[in-house]
């Protein structure tokens, strides 16, 4: 941004609910669907966008210079959390970074929601570590194979004006991804031309 090459921007992070663990707010908050197979609760992604919405918005928009362009970063589970924002809210937000979005939740529930025609402009950029893969590091879930699915659909028929760039990174896994995915999304959704 200082350079001139990237337009301005206010990033704004959300941290776990107060009084909960990590793990526990970030699995009940950015799940979309209850599974009861986890240790922890899930499927509260609903009340969790809701207080975005109301609340984080709110602020923001009364304590700061902003316009109506707003981007969602999300990682795994924030990712997904993204994905299903960009499903049932499309109005949510303008653009997307998903880094290495947990695609395998409830395997793969997200890619199940039937989405209506979105005619919305958005931008998607998904990053994903080649080494996200059950063969190289990642030994539950094919990361790679779930990223490449979520390319497939948002460049279907029922997002027409959605622009999407899928980046595989090599030599990256799940812990080493994510700083490349939002360096690289956001400069790709903001450069000046």
């Amino acid at each position: 941004m200082n350079t001139g090459k990237m337009q301005e921007a206010i990033i704004v992070g959300i941290s776990y609910s107060k009084a909960s663990r990590g793990p526990s707010s970030r699995i009940r908050d950015y799940t979309h669907i209850e599974d009861s197979s986890w240790k922890y609760q899930t499927g509260k992604a609903k009340e969790h966008i809701y207080f975005i919405e109301k609340s984080v918005f709110s602020f923001i928009g009364k304590h700061y210079r902003v316009n109506e362009s707003r981007t969602f970063v999300g990682n795994s589970l924030g990712g997904l959390l993204g994905v299903y924002i960009l499903f049932t809210k499309p109005d949510m937000f303008n653009n997307y970074v998903f880094g290495s979005p947990s695609v395998w939740f409830k395997d793969n529930d997200i890619l199940k929601i039937e989405t209506e025609l979105n005619l919305n402009t958005h931008k998607v950029f998904i990053g994903v570590g080649a080494n996200e893969t059950i063969e190289l590091d990642s030994p539950q879930h094919d990361m790679v194979k779930g990223a490449k699915q979520l390319e497939l659909k948002l460049s279907g028929k029922l997002f027409p004006n959605t622009k999407v760039k899928l980046l595989t990174i090599q030599g990256a896994n799940h812990e080493t991804a994510f700083p490349t995915t939002a360096i690289q999304g956001l400069y790709w959704l903001f450069k000046e031309s």
